[in-house]
């Protein structure tokens, strides 16, 4: 590896190479040197770690140059087959306004009549307050008895907040993740309704609560799916290092918080203890203790091989690299799976490659032990190696399962906005406030998969009403 031009690999090496022909330095001064080169390497190959050949993150890359596209790749504007989004007139508009002619700008001496209109509509937006109010009632007979009538479901206070105010509040606190003061700013510039912090967050509470039967139903429903993509977070919870922990797939999304990684929040969350079908993850060895069929992530193991290659001069790495790339255009070219003999032969020039990797990247040798018991320690390079070869079916699984995709990316993706609510809000104060964001966004996340706004799917919520993707087709408009 280099840095500043200079090869500090082939400085190191020189290094070793004089404590070993110096005989005249004591134990002490040796193994402080040794002790130095050591952390020397750590730190150089932690400089030199991105986001292409490791877990980092994009928005942590120093300097990051933005990529510009091949002059001729692709045309500005829209693409073949792209839906387009452009205005459409509407039948009947809220509002008509007839422009006349002015007649004193017409030719003098000449009859004009009106023979009809050339119409352009403007589509605005008209924010503004709407009170409703109830008025019940109130019969008297002759002897001085009195009937009101009942006021609807949920009107129950003098003067209260709708289900759909509620609604837009907690879209734009759980969803767009505006924090409480610009939520209670935005009612008070936009509409003139005054709007506390603690109002909100009883809002908030209040959606965590009718949306209990829906972490039932998606629990269930993940359990049974054929897919679920897995992933784990940290994220700062009062000052403290807890776990977000996430169950997904193309129509369906859970996340829950917990105090810890591995098995023991699995376990409490519930989902995986009944789960058999293919589990896609990032080989975390606690999702090997389920009894279910593993697909591991691939987007993992192109930047564990990129950073084998770029550090450790490893070309067995880059030709890994290749044949996974490959692989993934045959099955996307076949549609999302290859039939069984052409899967075969990509899994043969797996191996085959594995196998002249051995040579390149060997294990430890046995003879050096020295008293050592145990595994000996590896390289990251030989790590990476044994595992792509013990656990290869996990590892090509997509080759043949169009159920199984070539990475965990839809994993990622939902887990993906918890840690842009932790850069905008720093943590959460409490472990309640943990779990009432992740059963809300959790519910959210999923009615966009179903093809349900979020705010809709919210005034439903606050409505009481089921959501068409949580009702059977039998049944009949059901409540929470």
């Amino acid at each position: 590896m280099k840095i500043s031009n200079m090869d500090v690999d082939a400085i190191l090496a020189n290094v070793r190479q004089q404590l070993q022909d110096d005989k005249t330095l004591s134990p002490s001064l040796r193994a402080a040197i040794e002790m130095m080169m050591v952390l020397i390497q750590m730190m150089t190959g932690r400089l030199n770690t991105n986001s292409t050949n490791s877990s980092t993150p994009p928005s942590q890359d120093p300097n990051r140059p933005k990529k510009s596209r091949s002059k001729g790749e692709r045309k500005p504007g829209g693409q073949p087959g792209r839906i387009g989004k452009t205005l459409q007139r509407v039948e009947e508009p809220d509002a008509i306004k007839t422009v006349k002619v002015d007649r004193r700008t017409l030719p003098k001496g000449s009859a004009f009549r009106v023979v009809g209109y050339e119409k352009r509509q403007v589509f605005d937006l008209d924010i503004s307050r709407f009170v409703t109010e109830y008025q019940a009632e109130i019969l008297e007979n002759e002897q001085g008895q009195r009937v009101t009538a009942p006021f609807p479901a949920g009107v129950d206070r003098p003067v209260q907040y709708g289900p759909r105010l509620k609604a837009h509040a907690v879209y734009l606190s759980q969803y767009q993740l505006l924090p409480y003061e610009r939520v209670r700013e935005y009612f008070e510039d936009q509409v003139g309704i005054p709007l506390s912090a603690g109002s909100l967050f009883n809002f908030n509470q209040d959606a965590f609560d009718k949306a209990e039967g829906f972490e039932h139903w998606v629990k269930d429903r993940l359990a049974e799916s054929v897919l679920i993509h897995a992933d784990e977070t940290s994220i700062n919870i009062g000052g403290q290092r807890r776990w977000l922990h996430c169950a997904s797939n193309d129509d369906l999304t859970w996340l829950a918080p917990h105090a810890h990684r591995g098995h023991e929040a699995m376990e409490a969350i519930g989902i995986l203890p009944r789960f058999h079908g293919v589990l896609c993850h990032d080989h975390w060895k606690p999702y090997y203790r389920y009894q279910c069929r593993h697909a591991l992530c691939n987007a993992h193991h192109l930047r564990e091989l990129q950073r084998a290659w770029e550090q450790d001069k490893q070309t067995w790495a880059q030709r890994m690299q290749t044949l996974l790339c490959t692989m993934e255009d045959a099955v996307k070219s076949a549609g999302g799976s290859l039939p069984p003999e052409k899967a075969e032969g990509w899994r043969k020039a797996y191996r085959q490659c594995l196998k002249k990797a051995e040579d390149e990247c060997p294990p430890p040798d046995e003879n050096q032990r020295q008293g050592k018991r145990g595994r000996l320690k590896r390289s990251r390079a030989r790590n990476l190696l044994e595992r792509l070869r013990d656990y290869e079916a996990d590892v090509l699984r997509f080759l043949d399962d169009p159920a199984v995709p070539f990475t965990n990316n839809q994993g990622e993706r939902d887990i993906r906005m918890l840690k842009v609510q932790q850069k905008i809000s720093g943590c959460f104060r409490s472990m309640d406030g943990a779990q009432i964001f992740c059963r809300v966004r959790s519910y959210l996340s999923t009615a966009r998969k179903q093809n349900l706004s979020g705010s809709e799917a919210l005034t439903l919520l606050f409505e009481g009403r089921l959501p068409t993707f949580m009702a059977a087709p039998s049944d009949n408009p059901k409540t929470f």
